[in-house]
């Protein structure tokens, strides 16, 4: 599992302008469920999506591929983590280590 945290490195106003784009890239990923939960951050500095993916080569893949990325709106860093307790409603989602 990967946390994506992205910080905004330009203006809102060219945020503003890819996120059609960066929505629709979004819905495509958690069709296919990859993608288990984003946001913005508060205040609004950037984002966070949660990605279940086997491995951080896939995720940098995903990110290269985001309107965010191409239009250099923001920068990402990659956590990886592993789930080992969650709620009942997440179980689908734990690992062990």
């Amino acid at each position: 599992m990967f946390i994506v945290s992205l910080e905004y490195i330009k203006g809102l106003p060219e945020v503003e302008a890819c996120l059609p784009e960066h929505i629709a890239y979004l819905e495509r990923y958690y069709k296919e469920g990859i993608f288990l939960m984003s946001g913005r951050k508060k205040p609004r500095t950037g984002g966070i999506i949660l990605v279940k993916a086997d491995h951080r080569e896939q995720v940098e893949r995903l990110i290269r591929e985001d309107p965010f990325h191409r239009e250099g709106v923001a920068e990402y860093q990659i956590i990886e983590f592993i789930p080992t307790k969650t709620a009942e409603d997440l179980s689908q989602y734990r690992e062990t280590a």
